[in-house]
């Protein structure tokens, strides 16, 4: 039954990752099993002696960024790595599959948040405090570092990067509309959800659309535990954040361009068609707003806008970087009606793995080691690392894209805010429930009582044990 579980809680999860940044694709390698050992000629990240290392290292991941961590760890200390990147939709089976079936490669797996509790109960991840974990506790950002750890408090697993959520706002729109672009001012336009439902009629009324889809606020609307000591939590804010995306969806207040989609991404970079509720929900498939080329065929005679704002994690920074192209330099990043997180790729050994002191020298070289942060900081054009002292050595670093906005200092302050014991392991499961229902209403399926009380069926019958008040 618990592989079972996890399986299907695993697939949920990597499914999500698959749209995000960090996302990955199915290189069609395959790892050998075995060990090998050897001596290098090199020095560890951290400086120790070269027998200390073995000559390979095999890493599984979701996240092609460790291509480019293994191949510089490669050329610092001699080691070969063979990096799988697996497609986020085959990566569990993989990983239960060689685990379970006792394989010792690969050495280093990864997990996405709502992927991890279910990996450690399973014992999939290694005891990273009995490598030596607790002597960097505090140099990591607190909730990136609660998360690795398991439900006895036991580190798992570390990301090299934080995800806390911001909005990211059009400033020439701003300063037209609002008569202002700073970010503290912008975000009183944001700062809960009947101001955000106001500023999307005041944008819409001087021609423009607050966001592209009515999706752009899901990541801020978390800011209490859907489970609370066993009972389910739908708290008035949950409420009105249904309501603010229903009455998105039906005031005609967005683009109607569906989150990932062609016209979501063509946003970003200047006009995009206003397509019609029918198209986001799919009722209307006359326009394919999965390829570009159709795309632009099918919506050449419709009414057009400009989107001002995305609600999307740090990781959006790399987003929009690769799709702002003329709007480069008219952005800006402000916080939103509440602390959000989202993705995020957490490193750690496999328990099975016969080079865990190689592997663990590997995760510390890509989370703990201030040079990689520098050099990880530079190649990526923005991410945003979870060492401490790296976003503070680069508080004061200015952002282009943003029109010199300090971003780094900006996400360190929002990543302070973030309350990981508002996590739980139903999460997945609950916000697609409350999804539904938000959908079931928006499009007129359902009346807003009944979406609410079919929820409440689905979650009984989901979860018999949970106690559920309606």
């Amino acid at each position: 039954m618990k592989i079972k579980k996890l399986l299907s809680v695993l697939l949920a999860g990597a499914m999500t990752l698959g749209l995000v940044a960090c996302g990955g694709s199915d290189t069609g390698s395959k790892a050998s099993t075995g060990s090998t050992s050897g001596e290098s000629t090199e020095v560890t990240a951290d400086g120790a002696t070269a027998t200390e290392l073995d000559d390979k290292l095999v890493i599984w991941t979701l996240a092609q960024d460790l291509e480019q961590f293994a191949e510089r760890y490669k050329e610092q200390t001699g080691v070969e790595t063979e990096v799988v990147v697996i497609e986020p939709a085959n990566y569990p089976t993989k990983v239960q599959t060689a685990l379970v079936g006792g394989e010792t490669e690969p050495d280093i797996i990864v997990g996405e948040p709502q992927m991890l509790g279910d990996m450690y109960d399973a014992g999939f991840f290694a005891n990273l405090d009995e490598m030596g974990a607790k002597d960097y506790e505090g140099q990591i950002v607190d909730y990136v570092w609660e998360v690795g750890k398991d439900a006895d408090g036991i580190q798992r697993a570390i990301s090299y990067q934080i995800t806390p959520a911001g909005i990211y706002y059009r400033r020439d729109i701003a300063k037209t509309v609002f008569g202002t672009d700073d970010p503290d001012e912008i975000g009183k336009l944001f700062k809960d959800y009947p101001t955000i439902l106001e500023t999307a009629k005041t944008l819409k009324a001087a021609g423009y659309r607050i966001f592209s889809s009515d999706s752009e606020i899901n990541y801020f609307s978390g800011d209490s535990a859907w489970v609370i000591d066993g009972k389910l939590n739908v708290d008035e804010a949950r409420e009105k954040y249904m309501d603010l995306v229903v009455d998105l969806y039906q005031g005609d207040l967005t683009a109607y361009a569906n989150q990932w989609s062609t016209p979501w991404y063509q946003a970003m970079a200047g006009s995009v068609p206003i397509l019609t509720a029918e198209i986001q929900n799919y009722e209307d498939d006359s326009v394919n707003v999965w390829d570009a080329e159709s795309f632009e065929e099918a919506t050449k005679d419709l009414e057009r806008t400009e989107v001002f704002a995305f609600g999307l994690p740090a990781w959006g920074v790399l987003t929009m970087r690769d799709n702002v192209k003329e709007t480069s330099g008219l952005w800006g990043v402000c916080a939103g009606p509440a602390y959000g997180f989202g993705g995020g790729t957490f490193i750690g050994i496999s328990s099975n793995s016969e080079r865990k002191e190689t592997a663990w020298d590997f995760v510390k070289f890509c989370t703990l080691n201030e040079e990689t942060a520098d050099w990880w900081i530079e190649v990526s054009e923005g991410d945003t690392v979870s060492l401490v002292s790296a976003l503070e050595k680069h508080a004061n670093d200015e952002n282009a894209v943003y029109g010199g906005e300090k971003l780094y200092a900006f996400w360190l302050e929002q990543a302070k805010g973030i309350d990981y014991s508002k996590v739980t392991q139903y999460d997945k499961a609950i916000d697609d429930a409350w999804g539904q229902a938000i959908g079931a209403i928006k499009t007129g399926e359902k009346d807003k009582a009944t979406a609410i009380n079919d929820f409440y069926d689905l979650i009984q019958s989901t979860y018999p044990d949970m106690v559920i008040e309606r």
